[in-house]
């Protein structure tokens, strides 16, 4: 889980579902659970003191124990409910954008279609493909440790995974860089993304500069 607005919302409710969970947590297990830097962690612990959030009781042997308030119980029901609001509205965005380059792959008679990225946004857009008529041929994606996804072999270039009519972007990560090397491998024609990845095509420059 990541800071990914201004609030750092996500964040706040990590933290108080963790402390829910585990009174004896520490900011180092705060910090690996939330995949965030202990600074990090020791600052939105102290943030959720400070607002009366969570209250912290020292016991034995120097160590703290952290538990929610009443404040702190209401403001995780609210953070949750945002949160899965959010998370749904997502999701049928995704899943139109999706349906939408898969319609159009299909349109053209691009039947074999491989994803670049693995993660959430693989995940809708591999159960949007059962709905279209496409093959998908596999996964490209780097970082991934494993080398499969979902029941889907995963490669580190496109050239593992065979003939490849076309590819669409949902790596949520490192966006821009997953289209540069599927456009590299396959030209820009056949590479399509979300438009919320907000990904840079080949051309957007010089109609800037014009």
């Amino acid at each position: 889980m990541r800071e990914r607005d201004g609030g750092g919302d996500e964040i706040v409710l990590g933290v108080l579902d963790a402390v829910e969970r585990d009174h004896a947590i520490t900011q180092r297990s705060v910090a690996e659970e939330l995949g965030i830097a202990l600074g990090l962690a020791n600052a939105y612990l102290r943030r959720c003191v400070r607002k009366g959030l969570v209250k912290v009781q020292q016991v034995p042997r120097r160590r703290y124990a952290y538990y929610l308030t009443p404040q702190g119980f209401a403001e995780k029901s609210r953070l949750a409910a945002q949160y899965l609001t959010h998370s749904f509205a997502f999701f049928r965005r995704a899943r139109a954008h999706c349906g939408e380059h898969f319609a159009a792959f299909g349109a053209r008679g691009w039947r074999r279609v491989a994803l670049f990225g693995a993660g959430d946004l693989a995940e809708i857009a591999i159960l949007c493909a059962r709905e279209h008529d496409i093959e998908l041929a596999g996964i490209v994606d780097r970082r991934h440790p494993g080398d499969r996804f979902l029941g889907l072999a995963v490669a580190r270039d496109l050239a593992a995974l065979g003939a490849v009519d076309a590819a669409i972007v949902v790596d949520l990560a490192a966006a821009q860089e997953a289209h540069d090397a599927a456009v590299a491998a396959l030209g820009a024609e056949r590479v399509s993304a979300p438009d919320f990845l907000r990904v840079r095509r080949r051309g957007d420059e010089a109609m800037e500069a014009a």
